[in-house]
């Protein structure tokens, strides 16, 4: 997420310890320490109403934000074949030989 290596994360601790000092550090580890536990049980709480109120029968498949794309959906509708018209589902009277035919309902 911030592209930290090692070497970089061990840079920061040296600056935190000589910003803060050695006397403020236990603090603020004690500070960090409860914000995760907090966050932790945060989550856990929220996953704990998700599965009460939903239940674990879901298909998370269905509900994949992905399968709303604009343009997949575009496509997929132009690869359709259509559907008959009511002018192209119009029956033409058969015409006796030698005739042309005709639309009834054109005329």
């Amino acid at each position: 997420m911030f592209d930290i290596n090692g070497g970089e994360l061990l840079i920061l601790v040296l600056v935190a310890i000589v910003v803060i000092g050695p006397e403020r550090m236990p603090e603020y580890a004690k500070q960090l320490r409860s914000l995760v536990v907090r966050g932790r049980d945060m989550f856990q709480e929220g996953k704990n109403t998700l599965k009460s109120e939903v239940g674990t029968d879901v298909d998370w498949s269905q509900l994949d934000p992905r399968q709303y794309d604009p343009r997949r959906i575009v496509r997929d509708a132009l690869n359709e074949p259509t559907p008959p018209s009511a002018a192209s589902a119009r029956r033409v009277t058969q015409a006796p030989p030698g005739e042309a035919p005709f639309d009834t309902e054109a005329t």
